[in-house]
């Protein structure tokens, strides 16, 4: 083979090589696209910086293996005056703690000096907002919750037997909430809670009401929270002007957030806020108050 022969093999190789390798780096160039332009769905969270507005559950979950211990703590009445410092020597609160199951479900249990009750409550989300390849517009969650009234003498009117059944009210909601953006969520919450005995037969068993909640964010770590709800069917004695009302101040500090809040009602759980006697926030009949909470981490995250 002459020189000339060999020198042409060689550019001809040459020129194979490089179309080769050129056709290569077009098809990975073209997978590496498809793969860049595949869709994810991404998962809203922090509409709420806790599994509460004020009174009202909100639509966040607690993560799985945590634990929220929760101090609810409501003075009395600003309108008793400066005898009882504004309400201040006088002091309702409750005590609970919520677990995280897994990542849609989780439950808790409470305590409040108010009329010695003792609660529980089952909460699960059905829907998740989220955004990507999944796009689902708003949150759906369901909670139900049970309470037992454990004063010595729960009635005013003695001829109704002192039971446990008696003793026992019960509330469903389904919370429908979303996040519209980083500084603003809005959830509804229509709630019905049934009392397995009532003192006249003119109040109802079953009370409605629909719940509106709120947060606006407003700096890194402070948020204006509001949660309200109106009763549906009427009370005895009771109007609109005292319906639950609530207005509170988020801080998030390290691992808590400790929130400050305005409210009429006493009761800090869905049958009392809803059924009990709230005040008139016109009369000034109306408790400042502080909710407190801690999550803490009962089981190690696995390393990834």
């Amino acid at each position: 083979m002459t020189m000339k022969k060999l020198l042409l093999f060689a550019l001809l190789f040459c020129a194979m090589g490089t179309s080769t390798l050129f056709a290569q780096n077009k098809e990975e160039g073209s997978l590496l696209d498809q793969l860049g332009e595949e869709k994810t769905t991404d998962k809203v969270t922090n509409g709420f910086k806790s599994p509460r507005v004020i009174n009202s559950h909100s639509m966040e979950m607690l993560a799985p293996a945590t634990m929220d211990f929760r101090i609810l703590h409501r003075f009395g009445r600003i309108s008793d005056g400066f005898y009882n410092l504004f309400g201040l020597d006088n002091a309702t609160m409750r005590m609970g703690f919520d677990f995280g199951i897994t990542k849609n479900l989780m439950a808790g249990i409470g305590r409040s000096t108010s009329k010695k009750e003792m609660d529980a409550f089952v909460k699960y989300r059905l829907l998740w907002q989220s955004e990507g390849e999944k796009n689902m517009p708003f949150s759906l969650v369901w909670v139900s919750g049970v309470t037992r009234n454990g004063l010595k003498s729960p009635f005013d009117n003695a001829e109704i037997p002192v039971t446990f059944s008696n003793r026992l009210s019960y509330y469903h909601a389904v919370i429908i909430g979303r996040k519209f953006s980083d500084n603003f969520t809005l959830q509804l919450e229509p709630t019905m809670v049934h009392r397995n005995i009532v003192e006249s037969q003119q109040i109802p068993n079953n009370l409605y009401a629909l719940g509106v909640g709120g947060r606006y964010k407003f700096t890194k770590r402070m948020a204006l929270t509001w949660d309200y709800s109106y009763i549906l069917n009427s009370v005895p004695g009771r109007n609109s002007s005292h319906n639950p009302l609530s207005i509170g101040l988020d801080i998030e500090t390290g691992g808590h957030v400790f929130q400050l809040h305005f409210s009429n009602a006493v009761g800090m759980n869905e049958r009392a806020y809803i059924s009990d006697e709230n005040g008139n926030w016109a009369d000034g009949q109306i408790q400042f108050g502080f909710n407190l909470s801690r999550v803490f981490q009962l089981k190690k995250k696995s390393l990834e």
